[in-house]
Protein backbone atom coordinates (compact mmCIF):
# COMPACT_ATOMS: atom_id res chain seq x y z
CA UNK A 1 0.00 0.00 0.00
CA UNK A 2 2.58 2.26 0.72
CA UNK A 3 4.64 1.57 -2.65
CA UNK A 4 1.31 2.82 -4.32
CA UNK A 5 0.57 5.85 -2.16
CA UNK A 6 2.63 8.66 -4.30
CA UNK A 7 0.25 7.71 -7.04
CA UNK A 8 -2.90 8.10 -4.60
CA UNK A 9 -1.41 11.49 -3.54
CA UNK A 10 -0.42 12.88 -7.32
CA UNK A 11 -3.98 11.58 -9.21
CA UNK A 12 -6.32 13.11 -5.47
CA UNK A 13 -4.22 16.38 -6.43
CA UNK A 14 -5.19 15.73 -10.45
CA UNK A 15 -8.57 15.33 -9.68
CA UNK A 16 -8.94 18.08 -7.67
CA UNK A 17 -7.32 20.51 -9.98
CA UNK A 18 -9.47 19.55 -12.58
CA UNK A 19 -12.83 19.79 -10.54
CA UNK A 20 -14.92 22.56 -12.40
CA UNK A 21 -13.73 26.32 -10.43
CA UNK A 22 -11.32 25.26 -8.29
CA UNK A 23 -7.97 26.81 -10.57
CA UNK A 24 -9.97 29.34 -12.24
CA UNK A 25 -10.83 30.21 -8.48
CA UNK A 26 -6.84 29.58 -7.39
CA UNK A 27 -5.29 31.91 -10.13
CA UNK A 28 -8.28 34.47 -10.79
CA UNK A 29 -5.61 37.00 -8.82
CA UNK A 30 -3.43 36.55 -12.26
CA UNK A 31 -6.06 36.72 -14.55
CA UNK A 32 -6.18 40.38 -14.32
CA UNK A 33 -10.22 40.32 -14.62
CA UNK A 34 -10.23 38.44 -17.84
CA UNK A 35 -11.68 35.30 -17.99
CA UNK A 36 -10.10 31.78 -17.75
CA UNK A 37 -13.08 29.64 -19.03
CA UNK A 38 -12.28 27.25 -21.64
CA UNK A 39 -14.60 26.14 -24.46
CA UNK A 40 -14.33 22.57 -23.01
CA UNK A 41 -14.22 22.21 -19.03
CA UNK A 42 -10.54 21.33 -17.72
CA UNK A 43 -11.84 17.86 -16.45
CA UNK A 44 -12.99 16.82 -20.04
CA UNK A 45 -9.45 18.15 -21.31
CA UNK A 46 -7.29 16.52 -19.25
CA UNK A 47 -9.43 13.20 -20.41
CA UNK A 48 -8.71 14.01 -23.92
CA UNK A 49 -4.83 14.52 -23.29
CA UNK A 50 -4.78 10.93 -21.09
CA UNK A 51 -6.41 9.48 -23.72
CA UNK A 52 -4.39 10.64 -26.56
CA UNK A 53 -1.07 9.56 -24.50
CA UNK A 54 -2.35 6.27 -23.75
CA UNK A 55 -3.61 5.39 -27.20
CA UNK A 56 -0.71 6.58 -28.24
CA UNK A 57 1.61 4.35 -25.88
CA UNK A 58 -0.41 1.07 -27.00
CA UNK A 59 0.64 1.91 -30.57
CA UNK A 60 4.04 2.47 -29.52
CA UNK A 61 4.27 -0.82 -27.21
CA UNK A 62 2.68 -2.46 -30.41
CA UNK A 63 4.93 -1.64 -32.54
CA UNK A 64 8.54 -1.37 -30.11
CA UNK A 65 7.82 -4.78 -28.40
CA UNK A 66 7.78 -6.74 -31.46
CA UNK A 67 10.32 -5.00 -33.30
CA UNK A 68 12.84 -5.14 -29.93
CA UNK A 69 12.47 -8.71 -29.69
CA UNK A 70 13.02 -9.06 -33.52
CA UNK A 71 16.49 -7.19 -33.30
CA UNK A 72 17.75 -9.08 -30.40
CA UNK A 73 17.19 -12.44 -31.87
CA UNK A 74 20.81 -14.31 -32.89
CA UNK A 75 20.09 -13.92 -36.83
CA UNK A 76 18.32 -10.08 -37.11
CA UNK A 77 21.42 -8.48 -35.13
CA UNK A 78 22.71 -6.91 -37.75
CA UNK A 79 19.31 -4.95 -38.21
CA UNK A 80 20.22 -4.07 -34.43
CA UNK A 81 21.80 -0.61 -35.75
CA UNK A 82 19.60 0.44 -38.45
CA UNK A 83 16.51 0.06 -36.26
CA UNK A 84 18.08 2.45 -33.35
CA UNK A 85 19.23 5.24 -35.69
CA UNK A 86 15.75 4.80 -37.27
CA UNK A 87 14.10 5.10 -34.23
CA UNK A 88 16.29 7.81 -32.57
CA UNK A 89 15.12 10.16 -35.74
CA UNK A 90 11.97 10.39 -33.73
CA UNK A 91 14.13 12.48 -30.86
CA UNK A 92 16.74 13.69 -33.07
CA UNK A 93 14.07 15.62 -35.20
CA UNK A 94 12.17 18.45 -33.33
CA UNK A 95 8.14 17.79 -32.37
CA UNK A 96 7.68 20.56 -34.08
CA UNK A 97 9.07 19.59 -37.37
CA UNK A 98 7.79 16.05 -37.26
CA UNK A 99 4.03 17.30 -36.54
CA UNK A 100 4.17 19.93 -39.55
CA UNK A 101 5.46 16.84 -41.66
CA UNK A 102 3.08 14.74 -40.83
CA UNK A 103 -0.03 17.33 -41.41
CA UNK A 104 0.39 16.74 -45.08
CA UNK A 105 -0.21 13.12 -45.01
CA UNK A 106 -3.04 12.69 -42.45
CA UNK A 107 -4.18 16.36 -42.24
CA UNK A 108 -5.04 18.21 -39.04
CA UNK A 109 -6.42 16.78 -35.15
CA UNK A 110 -5.54 13.79 -33.23
CA UNK A 111 -3.88 11.94 -36.41
CA UNK A 112 -0.33 13.94 -36.69
CA UNK A 113 -0.46 13.98 -33.17
CA UNK A 114 -0.21 10.40 -32.19
CA UNK A 115 2.05 10.05 -35.11
CA UNK A 116 4.21 12.45 -33.71
CA UNK A 117 4.06 11.04 -30.28
CA UNK A 118 4.45 7.70 -31.70
CA UNK A 119 7.80 8.72 -33.11
CA UNK A 120 8.75 9.94 -30.10
CA UNK A 121 7.74 7.56 -27.84
CA UNK A 122 9.55 4.57 -29.29
CA UNK A 123 13.24 5.66 -28.74
CA UNK A 124 12.78 4.49 -24.57
CA UNK A 125 10.33 1.74 -24.86
CA UNK A 126 13.27 0.33 -27.81
CA UNK A 127 16.60 1.67 -26.42
CA UNK A 128 15.38 -0.40 -23.08
CA UNK A 129 14.47 -2.85 -24.32
CA UNK A 130 17.32 -4.19 -26.25
CA UNK A 131 19.42 -3.12 -22.93
CA UNK A 132 17.74 -5.05 -20.93
CA UNK A 133 17.84 -8.32 -23.15
CA UNK A 134 21.19 -8.14 -23.86
CA UNK A 135 22.03 -7.47 -20.48
CA UNK A 136 20.06 -11.01 -19.71
CA UNK A 137 23.10 -13.13 -17.72
CA UNK A 138 24.76 -15.22 -19.69
CA UNK A 139 25.20 -17.87 -16.90
CA UNK A 140 20.94 -17.86 -17.05
CA UNK A 141 20.75 -18.30 -20.44
CA UNK A 142 23.28 -21.42 -20.19
CA UNK A 143 21.42 -22.67 -17.08
CA UNK A 144 17.64 -22.38 -19.43
CA UNK A 145 19.29 -24.14 -22.53
CA UNK A 146 20.85 -27.05 -20.03
CA UNK A 147 17.31 -27.49 -19.03
CA UNK A 148 15.91 -27.96 -22.37
CA UNK A 149 14.11 -25.10 -23.38
CA UNK A 150 13.67 -24.24 -26.98
CA UNK A 151 14.94 -20.68 -27.80
CA UNK A 152 10.82 -19.16 -27.35
CA UNK A 153 10.80 -20.83 -24.22
CA UNK A 154 13.86 -18.98 -23.09
CA UNK A 155 12.88 -16.21 -24.54
CA UNK A 156 9.02 -16.17 -22.52
CA UNK A 157 10.63 -17.66 -19.52
CA UNK A 158 13.94 -15.86 -18.68
CA UNK A 159 14.74 -12.96 -20.97
CA UNK A 160 11.73 -11.09 -21.23
CA UNK A 161 11.29 -11.33 -17.09
CA UNK A 162 14.88 -10.41 -16.12
CA UNK A 163 14.70 -7.63 -18.91
CA UNK A 164 11.16 -6.37 -17.70
CA UNK A 165 11.98 -3.88 -15.16
CA UNK A 166 14.60 -2.18 -17.70
CA UNK A 167 11.65 -2.17 -20.25
CA UNK A 168 9.38 -0.73 -18.16
CA UNK A 169 11.49 2.41 -17.24
CA UNK A 170 11.73 2.83 -20.93
CA UNK A 171 8.07 2.96 -21.22
CA UNK A 172 7.99 5.56 -17.99
CA UNK A 173 10.37 7.67 -19.69
CA UNK A 174 8.23 7.50 -22.88
CA UNK A 175 5.03 7.89 -21.23
CA UNK A 176 6.35 11.42 -18.73
CA UNK A 177 7.49 12.88 -22.52
CA UNK A 178 4.60 12.04 -24.38
CA UNK A 179 2.35 13.75 -21.44
CA UNK A 180 4.52 16.93 -22.28
CA UNK A 181 4.65 16.77 -26.09
CA UNK A 182 1.08 16.03 -26.44
CA UNK A 183 0.42 19.69 -25.14
CA UNK A 184 2.00 20.80 -28.64
CA UNK A 185 -0.72 18.70 -30.65
CA UNK A 186 -3.40 21.15 -29.60
CA UNK A 187 -1.73 23.85 -32.57
CA UNK A 188 -3.02 21.34 -34.76
CA UNK A 189 -6.88 20.55 -33.44
CA UNK A 190 -5.62 17.53 -31.21
CA UNK A 191 -7.32 19.15 -28.25
CA UNK A 192 -6.41 18.18 -24.42
CA UNK A 193 -4.58 20.21 -22.08
CA UNK A 194 -2.37 22.16 -24.72
CA UNK A 195 -5.39 24.24 -25.56
CA UNK A 196 -5.25 26.44 -22.85
CA UNK A 197 -1.64 27.08 -22.88
CA UNK A 198 -1.96 28.00 -26.85
CA UNK A 199 -5.17 30.27 -26.32
CA UNK A 200 -3.24 31.74 -22.81
CA UNK A 201 0.00 32.38 -24.90
CA UNK A 202 -2.14 33.80 -27.55
CA UNK A 203 -4.26 36.31 -24.98
CA UNK A 204 -1.07 36.95 -22.70
CA UNK A 205 -2.91 34.97 -20.27
CA UNK A 206 -0.53 33.72 -17.81
CA UNK A 207 -3.18 32.16 -15.39
CA UNK A 208 -4.83 30.36 -18.66
CA UNK A 209 -1.63 29.34 -19.61
CA UNK A 210 -1.19 27.68 -16.43
CA UNK A 211 -3.82 26.02 -16.29
CA UNK A 212 -3.03 23.97 -18.66
CA UNK A 213 0.42 23.45 -17.40
CA UNK A 214 0.12 22.50 -13.97
CA UNK A 215 -2.60 19.92 -15.09
CA UNK A 216 -0.22 18.41 -17.43
CA UNK A 217 2.51 18.52 -15.21
CA UNK A 218 0.22 16.81 -12.60
CA UNK A 219 -1.09 14.16 -14.76
CA UNK A 220 2.78 13.15 -15.83
CA UNK A 221 3.44 12.73 -11.91
CA UNK A 222 0.42 10.80 -11.76
CA UNK A 223 1.71 8.38 -14.96
CA UNK A 224 4.86 8.41 -13.49
CA UNK A 225 4.03 7.47 -10.20
CA UNK A 226 1.64 4.79 -11.60
CA UNK A 227 4.37 3.15 -13.66
CA UNK A 228 7.15 2.96 -10.92
CA UNK A 229 4.59 1.23 -8.62
CA UNK A 230 3.65 -1.16 -11.32
CA UNK A 231 7.89 -1.90 -11.85
CA UNK A 232 8.37 -2.34 -8.38
CA UNK A 233 5.34 -4.65 -7.98
CA UNK A 234 6.90 -6.83 -11.22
Amino acid sequence: MRRGLPALLWGALLVVAAWPGVLPRLLAGLAGGRSLDTDVPLWRLTLDHLGLVLLAELVVLAVGVPLTLFVTRRGSRAFLGLTEALVGLGQTVPTLAILALAVPLVGFGVAPTLLGLVAYGLVPVVSNGVAGLRGVDAASLDAATGMGMTDAQRLWRVEVPLALPVWLAGLRTSTVFNVGTATVGAALGAGGLGAPIINGLSQQNTALVLEGAILAALLALTLDAVLGWVAREV
